[in-house]
């Protein structure tokens, strides 16, 4: 088991890099692009980088465990022969991958917003009022094992190459980070088009964040329009730190 722990530890480390060095620069380029947006957030952004980094050991240890089984023992459906499947499987499986992932972390996110988990454990990233490019990881250890059992999950039951599952995991960094940020780096033809309709950005995540008990989806706004939870787009200007503290159920 000594490899198996080694590409653990690994798989956190490239977690938590991958979350510093993508933060980090969608964190310059607020600082560049929209000057004094985190200003006087010093304090908060430690708090989401501390958290940020414990959840990144939590993403990280099954995600290491599964990559060392698929190597060492072939326990998972990914392959690396992109002839093993035809290919027009590979944007089909990265498509499948993000609507099961968005199906579970809208369910689980609801559930987190009942009053218990929600004090328990998900208060926490609504402690980040406003979010900022920081806060895309920034979980109780609770929450961030909730997500962190989908991918690893996923790939024992739905084959992927790896490059997909890479788009995969690259896609789910992207849209983290950036709904996160407090403002949209998607045009306005996107966000207020055809296609903002159904996919989510920061402008729509940035309601949930206001009022708590809407737009729950992570990729798709699916679920929210199906379910009745669906309250548009909120707005990017700094959110009143006082709306939302009451965030019972949904």
């Amino acid at each position: 088991m000594t490899g198996a722990l080694f590409a653990m530890l690994a798989m956190t480390a490239i977690v938590a890099m991958r979350y510093l060095a993508v933060s980090g620069a969608f964190a310059a380029a607020t600082r560049a692009l929209r000057p004094g947006l985190y200003a006087g957030l010093d304090p908060q952004i430690r708090r989401e980088i501390g958290w940020s980094l414990a959840s990144a050991a939590i993403y990280g240890l099954p995600a290491g465990l599964v990559a060392w089984g698929w190597q060492e023992r072939g326990w998972t459906r990914t392959y690396t022969d992109a002839e093993a499947f035809p290919l027009w499987w590979l944007p089909v499986s990265v498509f499948l991958y993000l609507l099961a992932h968005d199906a579970w972390f809208y369910w689980t996110h609801r559930w987190m917003h009942r009053p218990r988990p929600f004090r328990a454990a998900h208060a926490v990233h609504h402690a980040s009022r406003p979010p900022t490019a920081w806060a895309a990881m920034s979980f109780h250890p609770l929450e961030a094992v909730l997500g962190a059992v989908v991918i690893p999950a996923l790939v024992f039951v739905i084959p992927i190459h790896v490059a997909a599952l890479g788009v995969v995991l690259a896609v789910m960094t992207f849209m983290g980070v950036t709904n996160h940020m407090g403002w949209e780096v998607f045009p306005q033809a996107i966000v207020q088009g055809p296609a903002g309709n159904w996919l989510i950005t920061a402008s729509h995540h940035q309601r949930h964040h206001e009022h708590y008990r809407c737009n729950y989806g992570l990729y798709f706004r699916f679920w929210d329009r199906l379910c009745g939870t669906d309250k548009g787009l909120g707005s990017l200007d700094r959110p009143d730190p006082g709306v939302g503290r009451a965030a019972g159920g949904g």
